[in-house]
């Protein structure tokens, strides 16, 4: 029987019952700092590649956010497989993971794992470890998956990948075999949040290279601008790797949709978190 990963961080980024999630991510939608409305999402299939920027903080806080990429998303068509990149928070282990096999538990459903491209990315890549324990707290993969499971049901396929490398050959090798396997109705989401725990001031302009570098598809800018001006993107190496592959598919233009910060749901604007969305096609 293939092996069902539990939520981790249900109840806690996430409310952990179906109503009370279905209620949340439509209220990241609906609200002042979300796109307005819920999406209806399109039936076709993706008539090409994209990559999504979202945010991972808890919903309340970067929900409304993530809300601007899935819902210019939703316009586009269905995905055949959504590959999911994010950073390793939790240092259970220090490789860049890989599932293949079983599925991903939300309060929604059960995402199941493409295991057809899951493996095909690996071995195009081999450093990639196949390991469902590296990755069984890491919410910046998870949260991705209810919004995925909204617009798409229950049993969207997913791949999802720890990125703990920052080197750029190993960046570099991840997005070649995610590039190379991927559908042309494929989705890549680089999930990441922007500067941490500086004044909303001071995290708007610390991170503005980093989302020029964004917007002009640039994955060696970006990497550049996060070291050089010390921003604190926690998701930076995941969405490098998403723009080389991005690149690799021939996307040609990366629009940031909208950024925002905790101070906006807090009222705190001395010390906040930063988010922002985008849409790569």
């Amino acid at each position: 029987m293939a092996s069902v990963r539990e939520p981790a961080v249900a109840g806690q980024f996430y409310p952990a019952t179906a109503p009370a999630l279905k209620r949340e991510i439509e209220s990241c939608y609906t609200s002042p700092l979300g796109p307005g409305e819920r999406p209806k999402a399109a039936e076709q299939p993706l008539d090409h590649p994209r990559l999504v920027v979202a945010p991972h903080a808890g919903y309340v806080y970067s929900g409304p956010i993530a809300a601007w990429a899935y819902s210019e998303l939703a316009t586009r068509g269905r995905p055949e497989v959504a590959v999911i990149l994010g950073p390793n928070h939790r240092g259970i282990t220090r490789q860049d993971t890989i599932e293949t096999e079983g599925a991903w538990r939300t309060p929604l459903g059960d995402a199941p794992m493409h295991t057809e491209v899951a493996r095909a990315i690996q071995r195009e890549c081999p450093s990639l470890k196949d390991d469902r324990a590296g990755g069984r707290m890491e919410h910046s993969l998870e949260v991705q998956v209810p919004f995925l499971q909204d617009l798409y049901g229950a049993e969207i396929p997913i791949v999802p990948i720890m990125i703990s490398s920052s080197g750029t050959d190993a960046l570099a090798s991840v997005a070649g075999a995610v590039a190379s396997v991927l559908p042309e109705a494929g989705l890549i989401v680089a999930s990441t949040d922007m500067t941490h725990f500086e004044s909303a001031a001071q995290a708007e302009q610390r991170d503005a290279p980093a989302l020029r570098a964004l917007e002009a598809m640039d994955p060696e800018g970006l990497a550049e601008a996060v070291r050089s001006e010390g921003i604190s993107m926690c998701g930076w190496a995941p969405t490098v790797a998403g723009l080389m592959a991005s690149r690799e598919l021939g996307l040609r233009q990366c629009e940031v949709l909208r950024y925002g910060h905790s101070g906006q749901v807090s009222g705190d604007d001395s010390s906040v978190v930063a988010y922002a969305a985008a849409l790569a096609e």
